[in-house]
């Protein structure tokens, strides 16, 4: 087996452990797991700490196991939070699920010969355990005491809302999750973020408890960026996986946003390179920031790994459109990939044979208020279709116009656009 835990320690990856995971990486095949609650029916950004732990692990030779939580999903996690969960439905819990086990798909290997992973989903116990059976099988082996001395609890309880008896009980729940994990497929490790360390310490007690034996768990640091903000936000929210969600060259674009005092901690944190490629990365950066060499290495291989290749060619495509590129020679993909979020308009096909005047168009468009302020924004050279700016408030927008006969940009200065659908 390699060195998985030294290779864990250089990636700064470890915040804490038990006393005995180093050992047990180092000594055998091991089979280990990490948990991923469906609050959402995607994982974002910040998911992939925890994703790519597990895909290095397999790499390394060790048999990981992505537990899908489909029975804790119904509870929610109070760790790290300062107010309850809404609760979800099943019917929704399950759609979640199903949308995460797609995304873990592309980074863990599920026909491996000798360490396959396995997808894992809780809800396949925990939705079929009476009361009585979880307070007589888990619950009589933990003290209020102990559960009061947990940080995610003590912080909830000193809140204004406190914490219900329903988030009280998560860690015994987590606990019970790696117990059946252990007895079914001899998993003696459990991975996870940092705010999980209480919750991982009960599952290691409670198999120590009930069957004698050590199990062991290794937590990662919770991530913030240099700015001290938290890790995978951005003004329009979080960074999903999901391209629906979040689009491909959004996503590019997140990474490749990233500050030169993060960028080697992200190639450390969410990447395969070695440390003689990030060492390179790493003087490129210091010797010449301005041509961001680690930023785009670090964007597409995060970039190809969560949406492939082809989508990695399309948002460098599109970012090159976007930052001095020509819009009449881009493809119309590459125009609705970087523009997505701006707001559109549709107007048919046959309108444009004769044409429509620009002051018209941009009212239509909501770039202005009234044909007479389209006009003086079009006499001060505020107005643009495509890349050719304006210069007469008579002029009109024609066919000629629509890169690909379906798409026209109409700009406002430098950042306000609207996109116009030529439809038939």
């Amino acid at each position: 087996m390699s060195d998985l835990f030294s290779e864990l320690v250089w990636r700064g990856l470890v915040s804490d452990s038990t006393q005995g995971a180093k050992d047990l990486l180092a000594r055998e095949k091991v089979t280990a797991y990490c948990g991923f609650d469906p609050t959402a029916p995607s994982l974002h950004a910040g998911s992939l700490m925890q994703i790519m732990s597990l895909a290095r692990l397999q790499r390394a030779g060790h048999s990981p196991i992505a537990l899908l939580g489909g029975g804790t999903g119904l509870i929610g996690d109070p760790s790290g939070k300062t107010v309850e969960r809404t609760l979800q439905s099943r019917d929704v819990v399950d759609a979640n699920v199903r949308g995460i086990r797609s995304q873990l798909e592309r980074f863990l290997d599920f026909s491996a010969p000798g360490n396959a992973a396995r997808l894992v989903d809780n809800g396949e116990w925990l939705n079929t355990m009476s009361a009585m059976e979880f307070l007589r099988d888990v619950g009589k082996y933990f003290t209020v005491n102990y559960l009061l001395a947990k940080e995610s609890v003590k912080r909830r309880l000193e809140s204004d809302e406190g914490i219900s008896y329903t988030e009280f009980s998560y860690s015994l729940l987590q606990a019970y999750d790696f117990l059946v994990l252990h007895d079914r497929f001899h998993c003696r490790l459990q991975m996870g973020g940092s705010d999980q360390w209480g919750n991982i310490v009960a599952g290691t007690d409670l198999i120590r408890k009930l069957r004698g034996t050590p199990a062991q768990g290794v937590v990662t640091p919770l991530l913030t960026t240099a700015s001290g903000t938290k890790f995978g936000k951005t003004e329009s929210g979080a960074v999903w996986l999901d391209a629906a969600r979040t689009s491909p060259f959004r996503f590019y674009q997140f990474w490749l946003n990233s500050e030169d005092r993060d960028v080697v901690d992200y190639l450390k944190f969410f990447t395969f390179k070695s440390q003689a490629e990030i060492a390179e990365l790493e003087r490129e950066a210091q010797t010449h920031p301005e041509r961001r060499v680690a930023q785009r290495e670090l964007a597409r291989e995060v970039s190809s790994l969560v949406h492939g290749a082809e989508a990695v060619a399309r948002a460098e495509r599109a970012a090159a459109v976007l930052f001095g590129g020509s819009l009449a020679e881009a493809a119309v993909e590459d125009i609705l990939m970087v523009f997505d979020d701006a707001p559109s308009i549709s107007i048919v096909s046959a309108s444009l044979e004769k044409g429509i005047g620009a002051a018209d168009l941009a009212v239509r468009a909501g770039l202005a208020s009234s044909k007479g302020e389209a006009s003086r924004l079009i006499k001060q050279g505020g107005l643009y279709v495509n890349d050719r700016r304006l210069s007469d408030e008579r002029g009109l927008v024609t066919m000629a116009d629509a890169i690909g006969g379906s798409v026209i940009v109409l700009r406002k200065g430098q950042r306000e656009r609207r996109i116009i659908k030529v439809v038939a």
